[in-house]
């Protein structure tokens, strides 16, 4: 799978007192670049919802490895695998744009229902998992 990434900033409403990134923040990162990710290949998430099948994330693994500042200037990649028949994982990275250190790597998977809760995996989730 090709490597997806996403520019982003540091806003300073989203720094704590102590001047760095609340962590709470970093999922909203990750989870805008997935977003976007879907996107690219022709997947809207809202839509998806509204057509009766519902993509939850099932598992979130995030190793903190450093913290970013007011300002910062850093991607967010996306990668994604097949992990089941009916599960797939996105993995993702936050580097600082300025000297390309690791911020942060993400693992998160994902499951999806049709309208009858019956677990499934739709051909839009297949998408995302081509070149």
């Amino acid at each position: 799978m090709q490597e997806f990434s996403v520019e982003l900033a540091v806003r300073d409403y989203e720094c704590d007192l102590q001047g760095i990134v609340n962590n709470a923040v970093y999922q909203n990162y990750l989870e805008h670049a997935r977003h976007e990710f879907l996107k690219t290949r022709d997947v809207d998430f809202a839509e998806l919802t509204a057509s009766g099948i519902h993509v939850m994330v099932i598992k979130a693994e995030l190793d903190y490895l450093r913290s970013l500042r007011p300002g910062d200037r850093f991607n967010v990649s996306v990668m994604t695998d097949r992990i089941s028949r009916l599960r797939m994982g996105f993995t993702q990275v936050i580097t600082l744009q300025a000297s390309g250190a690791a911020v942060m790597k993400a693992r998160f998977t994902v499951a999806a229902v049709d309208e009858r809760g019956k677990p499934c995996f739709p051909e839009q989730l297949e998408r995302l998992l081509m070149l």
